[in-house]
């Protein structure tokens, strides 16, 4: 059984809408122009054309309701559902010409809320009975972050913290300016808002009793070998939430998940995910203005 998150707040994602759309249209759509006759009625259904998991349907219909309010977008999928090749996801019906306008656009933001939250179910169904969550990152495209955090959650994942503002993860490059390990951490819990809870990258199982001993109790291991994972692990003995990270793949994370980390964080779900193929087809029969069949 998988979340159905709710859809992030649409002042984070319908600036992206309008930016879309403007480039795309520009003036206006000279190839509809030229052939769709004004007032024309049609119908068309957006598909899949691979298996996938569906995400994004708020957002395209969002998509056709910025070009004509008066527009049909009936779902006929809902987000978090899986799809086979030719499943119908909505259905479309009104002016010919708008949902032409459309359809790209639409498609596009489908195509990459589709293809993350396909990507992350993947991973998590790869290491279902382990115990470990799927966890994504902050390499979201710039200005999609609410809606690629939406598609992994809705694949399944955990979403890691937002941005910058609500949680602090001490980084090897935070350590290194802040001069080792231990005044990082002291000074992470020295300044640290209420709320706010304290995470630390470490290497190896060394730096990882260090920070422990040095009360933090939420550790990032970095590219370390399952092996290597285990091993910390075992010296923990459970007095830290424990995330790996880095060079995880779908080859390697069942191993990763079987060393007994609680979470996998996996950058890859957002910044390489593959586009899902997803198109809209248009029905054979379109009206004309006086609603006679063409």
């Amino acid at each position: 059984m998988f979340p159905h998150p709710t859809m992030p707040p649409a002042d984070t994602w319908l600036p992206l809408v309008e930016l879309a759309l403007a480039e795309d249209i520009g003036p206006g759509d000279a190839t509809t122009r030229a052939v769709i006759e004004p007032g024309r009625e049609g119908g068309a259904v957006i598909e899949a054309r691979e298996p996938l998991v569906v995400c994004g349907l708020a957002v395209a219909a969002e998509v056709f309701e910025q070009i004509d309010p008066e527009l049909s977008f009936h779902p006929v999928a809902q987000d978090g559902d899986r799809a086979q090749p030719s499943d119908v996801l909505a259905e479309l019906h009104g002016d010919l010409a708008s949902l032409m306008v459309g359809e790209r656009t639409a498609l596009n933001f489908l195509m990459r809320m589709c293809g993350v939250a396909t990507c992350t179910r993947r991973f998590v169904e790869t290491v279902e009975g382990t115990g470990a969550r799927i966890v994504d990152t902050r390499k979201t495209l710039p200005g999609w972050r609410s809606l690629d955090k939406y598609a992994a959650a809705i694949g399944g994942a955990i979403n890691h913290r937002v941005g910058l503002f609500d949680g602090i993860l001490l980084k090897d490059n935070h350590i290194a300016a802040a001069g080792g390990l231990e005044p990082a951490i002291k000074a992470a819990l020295s300044a640290a808002p209420d709320g706010l809870r304290i995470q630390v990258e470490v290497e190896s199982e060394a730096d990882a009793i260090t920070a422990v001993e040095a009360g933090i109790d939420f550790l990032l291991l970095d590219n370390c070998s399952p092996d290597e994972l285990a091993a910390i692990v075992a010296s923990l003995e459970g007095r830290a939430l424990l995330e790996a990270s880095g060079g995880i793949t779908l080859d390697n994370v069942r191993a990763v998940a079987e060393s007994g980390v609680q979470r996998i964080s996996i950058g890859g779900l957002t910044h390489s995910a593959a586009g899902a193929d997803v198109a809209m087809e248009m029905e054979s029969g379109a009206e004309d203005p006086g609603g006679a069949g063409a």
